[in-house]
């Protein structure tokens, strides 16, 4: 998908929701239209402060249901509380937490970076899109149909564009592509390390860089550089999201992953090397076509060795075009199940690392506004923390503040200013 419409209901808050879902399509190259049939999916944030705004969402969502040719998604108070009445009134939608959005709609894939893809400044954080394509074929993916191989500019031109961002207001760096581990291949040499290290040295001003997916086969090659990078430089947060899939080869092989388990492993175990305290995050796709409950066992027990402290877990969907579609599915309830269980691994092991932060203190870049007057930001590693009050004290956007975590709330800490 490559267009989304989204419509906001109520509060404060649900509009800082949309804001941060509307922040991760378009890290995934994805745009916003108008009008709803234009898009290829259209999100509804709905509201349930009283019956008539109940009846109001109902209304809307069943209009929407009818405007839009393909998807519909259902969030906010009224999909959490009360889910079961869009079913009830006859909508087709998928009713999601907001933060289960993002990733459901880009459905596992890579990111739709398009030719015409700029950098974007969201208030202090620059989306730096490196490159367009990727070196994958994955059997379930129609983003490559879209982008092709990758095409990447050169290391300068990059660099330039970093800079261009930190100038113009930008405290977070945000680098995505469909492949970030691929960058610079089509010129015959992975250069991610080379370009990172660029921008750290060369572009003036306080800032961070976060580094967006890429997939473990291509990280693999240049872990060693990529990892002493890191530790090289305090710009980079230490974090790496390598979306592994599944723990069990003989899936990976049917998706035509390029990468093993074991590769996986090794990146890991490199990053574990290098860096004291780092942030792994990865994907799984649960009820893949051939998935036996002997591999999702292995995932399970793979998410569970690895420990990732970020984890997206889509149900495997067909897409048109694609060689998975042709396969034949597991059935909705196995695929549900095994998300269920897969989602309460997850918790908890997002949970405890959450919880080992207790009683720690963090230098935070704030990046967004929370609910209330809390501010929202990231440790060195790139771990989300909310801070009640930084507001009334006079933190802004873009200031690197200490604090002490206080608590947390499975997802993400809590913390006081020091």
């Amino acid at each position: 998908m490559a267009r989304y419409h989204i419509e906001t209901y109520g509060c404060t808050s649900n509009r800082g929701e949309s804001r941060q879902i509307e922040r991760a399509l378009r890290e995934g190259g994805h745009y916003r239209v108008d009008r709803p049939e234009e898009a290829d999916v259209a999100i509804l944030n709905t509201c349930t402060v009283v019956e008539k705004t109940e009846r109001n969402m109902l209304n809307r969502a069943r209009e929407l249901d009818e405007e839009t040719p393909a998807d519909l998604v259902v969030t906010g108070c009224m999909a959490i509380a009360q889910g079961e009445a869009f079913e009830r009134a006859g909508v087709d939608a998928d009713v999601l937490h907001w933060d289960e959005v993002p990733e459901h709609v880009l459905n596992g894939e890579c990111p739709t970076v398009t030719p015409d893809t700029e950098p974007i400044l969201d208030g202090v954080v620059g989306i730096l899109p490196i490159a367009r394509g990727c070196m994958s074929d994955c059997s379930y993916c129609i983003t490559k149909h879209a982008t092709g191989k990758i095409d990447s500019p050169p290391v300068e031109e990059n660099v330039r564009k970093a800079r261009a961002l930190v100038h113009a207001g930008a405290r977070e760096i945000r680098i995505t592509g469909q492949d970030t581990g691929v960058y610079g291949w089509d010129a015959g040499e992975r250069t991610l390390h080379v370009l990172l290290e660029r921008i750290c040295e060369e572009v003036d001003g306080e800032f961070r860089i976060r580094v967006g997916m890429a997939n473990p086969k291509g990280v693999h090659g240049i872990r060693e550089e990529l990892a002493q990078v890191f530790a090289d430089h305090d710009e980079l947060y230490n974090f790496l999201h390598i979306p592994v899939q599944s723990g069990s080869d003989n899936v990976l092989a049917e998706m035509r992953r390029q990468h093993t388990v074991d590769e996986y492993l090794e990146v890991v175990e490199t990053f574990d090397e290098y860096l004291e305290e780092w942030t792994l995050s990865t994907d799984f796709i649960v009820g893949f076509p051939t998935e036996t409950e002997t591999d999702h066992q292995q995932s399970l027990e793979l998410l569970e060795e690895t420990r990732p402290e970020k984890i997206n877990i889509t149900r495997f969907s067909k897409r048109p075009g694609t060689d998975a579609a042709a396969m034949k599915g597991l059935g909705g309830q196995t695929k549900k199940d095994r998300s269920s269980e897969m989602t309460d691994r997850k918790m908890a092991v997002v949970g405890a690392a959450y919880e080992s932060m207790v009683g720690t203190e963090r230098e935070v870049l704030i990046v967004e506004d929370g609910t209330g007057d809390s501010m929202v930001g990231y440790d060195h590693a790139y771990r989300k923390i909310a801070i009640p009050g930084a507001e009334r004290e006079g933190v802004e956007l873009g200031e690197f503040v200490t604090c002490r975590v206080t608590g947390h709330n499975t997802v993400y800490a809590l913390a006081e200013l020091v």
